[in-house]
């Protein structure tokens, strides 16, 4: 799960990481108050999940309350276009109002799970204010890393390393390796799944400061977070994976026209893959889980159904902890009450396929069997053309 920028200062605060003062306004009357409250130059930033936002124009710098409402009128209501929004964009609800910054260096920090080592891993870059994928892309010396063995937890001289690094000397050399050490603290305890800070600004007398701020969350976790789930804002995400998450089915939308339901997530990355390479592009990933039943098959039907931009359906099914001729008649049942007007493909194999295959033939349902993956994948490409 994401949260907006201002959020996730609100966590860091609470580990005494220091951040900018400020607060966040959805309407200019609230931004003048804030501005004046804060006094002096401010930084207008719009709240949305994704980065580039600078860029986009959704990041102003104000002299004073006056600029600051007008920045605000500009920016608030806007369709941000940004890299990580794609060309439709994201509009701005809220912005955050914060203080001016003396910056002296800008750097990057952050903190990920290496899913090969197990562990986390520290990113530090002397290359801060940039993007990082870039900086990774064109110049991956640039990135310092730091492994975190979970026995023994982060070490102090990994965070004076760190420090030594990214040219730090004297207080500001102190302040960073408190800062990472709070930041850590901050991560682990919330179950995060990322946090980056860029970036990370080194001011004119020496004070570490979060300028910006990215918190993920693991959602598997999240029942233990009420506080971050009261967070969650919906409007930033896709509003199928909203529904989908209704249901508990795990659901991605992607940008082809070929919709797919299948049981299992290596069997969905399998079936997306052979789509394309019949020459067609899936509209999404859909797994309705092990035990796929009429309830889940019907649920699933609804969501795709609601996409007007899939042009076909390919329903791929193994059944090993689930029989096919279950998940037929669960096909049958919720093509029933739910209305399909793109062609419908379904390859069933493993236990009872032949079963199911009747059941599927035999119904009233305008259904293309497929006999097997390839033959589903092409007879759904085919069909999604004409």
């Amino acid at each position: 799960m994401k949260i907006h920028e201002y959020q996730a200062k609100e966590i860091l605060r609470e580990y005494g990481v220091p951040v900018p003062r400020g607060g966040v306004a959805s309407t200019k009357e609230e931004v003048r108050k804030i501005a004046e409250e804060l006094g002096g130059t401010v930084i207008v930033k719009a709240q949305i999940h994704a980065g580039g936002r600078g860029k986009g124009g959704g990041v102003k710098l104000a002299a004073n309350a006056d600029e600051a409402e007008e920045h605000a009128g500009n920016i608030l209501g806007m369709n941000l276009v940004t890299h990580q929004t794609g060309a439709e964009g994201k509009e701005v609800q809220k912005v955050l109002i914060e203080e001016g910054i003396d910056i002296a260096q800008e750097l990057y920090f952050g903190i990920v799970l290496d899913r090969v080592t197990g562990q986390l891993v520290l990113m530090a870059s002397k290359e801060g204010g940039v993007e990082i994928e870039k900086v990774a892309a064109e110049n991956p010396d640039a990135i310092m890393k730091e492994h975190i063995e979970p026995s023994v937890g982060i070490q102090p001289f990994q965070l004076r390393k760190l420090a030594f690094g990214l040219g730090l000397k004297g207080d500001a050399f102190r302040e960073a390796t408190r800062f990472f050490s709070k930041l850590i603290k901050a991560y682990e305890a919330n179950d995060s799944s990322l946090v980056e800070i860029n970036p990370l600004v080194i001011t004119a007398d020496d004070k570490v400061i979060a300028l910006d701020a990215k918190m993920n969350f693991d959602d598997n976790a999240l029942y233990k977070h009420k506080n971050i789930m009261d967070m969650r804002d919906l409007t930033e995400e896709d509003p199928y994976e909203v529904e989908a998450s209704k249901f508990d089915l795990n659901y991605i939308k992607l940008d082809g026209n070929i919709g797919c339901m299948v049981n299992g997530a290596g069997l969905a990355m399998a079936t997306m893959d052979i789509i394309k390479l019949s020459g067609g592009e899936p509209a999404n990933f859909l797994d309705v889980g092990g035990a796929a039943n009429v309830t889940t098959v019907e649920n699933g039907f609804k969501i795709l159904m609601s996409d007007k931009t899939i042009k076909a359906v390919l329903i791929n099914i193994f059944g090993g902890i689930v029989r096919c001729d279950v998940v037929a008649k669960g096909v049958v049942e919720a093509a029933k009450n739910v209305k399909i007007d793109v062609p419908l493909i379904v390859r069933l194999e493993g236990t009872n396929a032949k079963e199911g295959r009747e059941i599927l033939e035999n119904s009233s349902i305008d259904i293309n069997v497929a006999s097997d993956f390839s033959e589903g994948a092409q007879k759904a490409v085919e069909l999604a053309k004409a």
